[in-house]
């Protein structure tokens, strides 16, 4: 599965360090942002982990947490 991320739409604050060249070599970015798509990426990894995994019902689920008397 690839996911493919659109940097546009993701309103972030990026700044580019570059070399004595013109050449980008690294960003900066703020802490909260950076942390937010860290986060991203361990959802994502956790659907990519789990893909292949059989699915239940909205109802099996309610039953079960029911079941376990969290609801």
């Amino acid at each position: 599965m690839l996911i493919m991320l659109e940097l546009n739409n993701l309103n972030l604050h990026i700044q580019y360090i570059t070399n004595d060249l013109g050449e980008t070599t690294a960003v900066i970015l703020p802490i909260t942002e950076f942390e937010e798509l860290l986060e991203d990426l361990e959802d994502l990894k956790t659907i990519t982990d789990r893909k292949d995994e059989e699915t239940i019902s909205h109802e099996a689920v309610i039953v079960e947490l029911k079941e376990d008397s969290i609801l």
